[in-house]
């Protein structure tokens, strides 16, 4: 092991010697590894970056709640399939309750909802994104938390009490200089009493509407406003025990089967969906232009390699004397292997550096246009890419001068 070390030692500082004798060269030979790990490493900063701005858009639907609704989210099937499916009532979201067992679920809320109305107070007036009908467990079932005041409660909205809570852009919108709790805003003309104002929460699906934007109040209050046949029910489950959403999802099936009435043997004539539907559609989407990036960035690594592979055999012929003096006093196959192999994978591994060093400020500009994340793992793994490169492309080369014989090579001119 010893012997070993004092070898690598030796090697690594023989190759960094040679390397610094021809700067341009080296530098040149590189330049294929720097294109490719720039490329492998700002295609990977992207993808996590849009991931992860993706998984924040959705977090307001929660990995541990299941969504009852008429429709299959990301489903790709027909769309006239799911509208001429009859709507989810509220006797059976009542039902549902009733017979899902207790320890299945900790809230449930029916939900109807309706987009860009107009809200006012006083001679103040803005757009509400999202309006929300529903009961007191969706504060649970959506994680829509007071900051100030409160959520609204089951006596409230059994007794149908015109009271809300308002997103923080509302708030900013109508009460820019005062506290908007107690105050009455109006919605088709209606008064309703704010009673509590959201936690900033952003916006969804890539910023497609804003959190910050909804107004919430009981379900029969909402269907007076706008009508009963306005919008459609929607149960939101939140399970009690996250690792038993698949128990919990077949539970809710089978329960929904008998509520509405479905045949043995027939398809559902509903959905059950989840957060991850989402996710897996867009890993799906995005591991298909991955897998366009992997094959350029292949490419680019190829070209570079390849590359880098020509000029260790140039390399290894020009020292061919060097080599034989080497090895008349003594100098072993593998020291001879290994001092080549550490020149190509010092060479890449300068390589991957200079890659990052430029990816890394890249990243950042494209982060303002497009979100981006460079986590320790893609550096891992861009310099885990430059080692093997290294490996692959100095193999040969390396092979070839550690079998010379000492000899012929003395004689070599």
């Amino acid at each position: 092991m010893k012997n070993f070390l004092f070898e690598l030692k030796e090697g690594i500082l023989i190759s960094l010697k040679a390397i610094s004798v021809n700067k341009m060269r080296a530098v040149l030979t590189t330049l294929g590894i720097i294109i490719g790990i720039v490329a492998v490493t700002t295609m990977s900063t992207a993808i996590v970056g849009l991931r992860d701005a993706f998984v924040s858009s959705i977090s307001s639907l929660g990995n541990d709640v299941l969504y009852v609704d008429k429709f299959e989210w990301m489903s790709g099937k027909d769309w006239r399939l799911y509208r001429n499916r009859k709507d989810i009532t509220y006797k059976q979201y009542e039902k549902l309750r009733k017979m899902l067992s207790p320890s299945s679920f900790v809230a449930m809320a029916p939900t109807k909802r309706t987009f860009g109305k107009t809200v006012k107070y006083k001679q103040l007036s803005t757009q509400a994104a999202m309006i929300y009908g529903t009961n007191a467990d969706y504060m649970m079932t959506s994680g829509a938390i007071p900051e100030e005041g409160r959520f609204m409660n089951p006596l409230e909205v059994k007794s149908a009490r015109r009271v809300c809570i308002i997103g923080k852009d509302i708030a900013k919108a109508l009460f820019p200089n005062q506290n908007p709790l107690n105050k009455s805003i109006r919605l088709n003309n209606v008064p309703l009493k704010v009673i509590g104002v959201l936690e900033k929460q952003g916006s969804a699906f890539f910023g497609s509407f804003s959190l910050d934007g909804q107004i919430i109040m009981p379900l029969n209050v909402f269907e007076r406003i706008y009508g009963q046949k306005r919008g459609r029910i929607l149960i939101s489950i939140k399970v009690a025990d996250i690792n038993k959403m698949a128990e919990v999802k077949e539970e809710v099936k089978a329960d929904m089967r008998l509520i509405r009435k479905v045949p043995p043997g027939k398809p559902d004539d509903f959905a059950i969906n989840e957060q991850n539907v989402f996710t897996d559609f867009y890993d799906k989407t995005v591991g298909i232009i991955a897998l366009a990036g992997i094959v350029i960035t292949a490419l680019s690594l190829f070209v570079g390699a390849i590359g880098i592979m020509n000029i260790m055999f140039v390399s290894v012929t020009e020292r061919t004397k060097e080599i034989g003096i080497r090895k008349a006093i003594g100098a072993k196959t593998r020291s001879i292997m290994i001092q080549f192999l550490s020149e190509a994978i010092i060479i890449t591994l300068i390589g991957g550096i200079i890659g990052l060093i430029i990816s890394y400020p890249l990243s950042l500009i494209i982060d303002k246009v497009l979100p981006t994340s460079m986590p320790i793992n893609i550096v891992i793994l861009a310099l885990v890419i430059s080692i093997v490169v290294g490996i692959i492309s100095g193999f040969l080369p390396a092979y070839k001068a550690a079998k010379m014989d000492p000899v012929d090579a003395l004689r070599y001119d």
